[in-house]
């Protein structure tokens, strides 16, 4: 029978300390220290670096520059509906924008902007699962469980290494 422990590390990033919690062979979650969504440890959770090098190694070259798109196994939780939210974010072209109007009409529920936007705020994953790609209709920045400064900066990061405005 497989070991369904769920396993954590914290990794320290340019947008603080991140929580990297899942099994021992795919990654569940990723917690800010700081924003509406901070997140912790849970109690029956075990300390084990191990299954997050993989992670680590990734979200490092992400920060760096050097990595556009995450390649490691995934297993969010949530409803049918959360769960073609964060299919759709994934969509998202690094460096680029959507909003949750665009992802409403993309999973085929145009009015459904509202729960879009929770599902998004529900992300269990963000940064792998770019939810910081998507914004107000009007080009607003609009909330993000790390805060907006963390959002700025990751949208920031994504431009300035996307090359979408060399040569302009």
């Amino acid at each position: 029978m497989r070991d369904l422990k769920t396993y954590y590390t914290y990794m320290d990033s340019p947008v603080g300390p991140l929580l990297l919690a899942g099994s021992d062979t795919a990654l569940q979650v990723i917690g800010f220290s700081a924003g509406s969504k901070a997140r912790g440890a849970e109690p029956g959770w075990q300390q084990w670096d191990e299954p997050f090098i993989k992670t680590r190694k990734q979200l490092t070259e992400y920060f760096e520059g050097r990595r556009k798109q995450f390649d490691m196994p995934l297993d969010p939780k949530g409803t049918e509906f959360q769960l073609s939210v964060l299919n759709q974010l994934l969509q998202i072209p690094y460096g680029e924008t959507r909003s949750y109007k665009d992802i409403a009409l993309a999973i085929g529920s145009a009015k459904s902007v509202r729960a879009v936007g929770n599902a998004n705020g529900s992300n269990p994953l963000p940064i792998v699962i770019p939810c910081h790609r998507v914004i107000g209709s009007n080009g607003s920045l609009t909330g993000f469980g790390g805060g907006l400064e963390a959002k700025r900066f990751l949208l920031g990061l994504e431009v300035s290494h996307s090359g979408l405005f060399e040569g302009v």
